[in-house]
């Protein structure tokens, strides 16, 4: 139905579908050609590749792919909690069995795109293939032997969800259910793959658990044992956050960056320390925003809706601001 409007409009004058222009467009509805398009769109993206000095395309689309990263990734975290989020019907018994095919298939599903992110990397170069591949495989198995250490890591971060929660009826229902778990389970993933080398991949990684969950973690953060997001909705953490362990962050917590450096030329400057450093025991309450390089000290609580950039010293509590006093308030002695 939709395509048969969409030609009477074009050819007979009807109007039940109009045509509505954007950005100056120039299509004459009585004269209207796929050619056109096909045309617009090569000028627009030879006007990209030039200003991007990319007017060569090595080859064809050489990139990762969400929808394959996010096969692996589902296939680790089954492997990860067999008896939670893997098949219905597993049994205890065949758990080992399972747990060692499904590891296979996911990682060999990862290389694919592993490769894909380093062969990307050295496209102007002139590295050999087979080192590549080496390169590629080595991540791999690199990324499969810290698994057991990331399902020690999730198991802290399930029971401080657990234990954090008077709501939470059980570590399975916080498995199950909650959106900063969730986060986290694809966070532990992510960070493994960004410090071994392939941040492109862990960056699709990072933003398949934000679609999921409103929270965006950069694969960067660093972040310790225990750590609990409550409800989670719009929290943010950027990519050089270092967080300590047992710490809680709730909905609409913002852990950014204060400014953006600049190099000589005035683009931004990559991969430089810009975000805070969350010490071990501390909470910090919703619609909070805590930016820049601060350190938030041991066992220190931020309060609601605080606007947050510099230190707070530990065991310190920093509440909201009053009407008349538009800085941040301390208890005690805090400086």
């Amino acid at each position: 139905i939709f395509l048969l409007l969409f030609y009477r409009s074009f050819h007979t004058g009807s109007t039940a579908m109009p045509i509505y222009k954007c950005e100056s467009s120039s299509v004459n509805p009585q004269t209207f050609s796929l050619d056109e398009i096909v045309m617009g769109l090569r000028e627009a993206r030879f006007k990209w590749r030039a200003d991007q000095n990319r007017l060569k395309e090595m080859g064809g689309r050489h990139l990762p792919s969400p929808h394959t990263i996010n096969e692996a990734l589902e296939l680790v975290i089954g492997a990860l909690f067999p008896m939670r989020l893997g098949p219905n019907d597993l049994l205890q018994e065949n758990e080992d069995f399972y747990v060692g095919h499904t590891i296979g298939v996911a990682l060999n599903t990862l290389l694919t795109q592993v490769r894909l992110e380093v062969r990307h990397q050295h496209r102007n170069d002139s590295a050999d293939p087979a080192g590549l591949e080496e390169k590629a495989v080595g991540i791999v198995r690199e990324f499969a032997r810290k698994l057991p250490g990331v399902r020690r890591l999730l198991d802290t971060d399930v029971y401080a969800a657990y234990s954090g929660d008077p709501a939470a009826k059980s570590v399975d229902e916080v498995l199950l259910c909650y959106p900063g778990v969730l986060a986290m389970v694809y966070h532990r993933l992510a960070h493994c793959l960004y410090t071994l080398g392939v941040p492109l991949v862990a960056r699709i990684a990072a933003e398949l658990a934000h679609g999921q969950t409103g929270i965006d973690i950069h694969p960067g953060a660093q972040i310790g044992a225990g750590f609990f997001i409550d409800h989670g909705t719009g929290v943010v953490i950027g990519e050089t956050a270092i967080i300590g362990e047992r710490v809680r962050l709730y909905q609409n917590v913002t852990l950014g960056a204060k400014s953006f450096p600049t190099e000589s030329n005035g683009d931004l400057s990559k991969g430089i320390a810009r975000h805070p450093i969350v010490e071990d025991d501390v909470v910090i309450y919703a619609g909070a925003t805590v930016l820049g390089g601060v350190t938030i000290g041991k066992g220190a609580v931020v309060g609601g809706n605080v606007w947050l950039t510099h230190d707070v010293a530990p065991g310190c509590f920093v509440r909201q601001a009053s009407a008349s006093n538009k800085e941040a308030l301390f208890n005690g002695n805090c400086d």
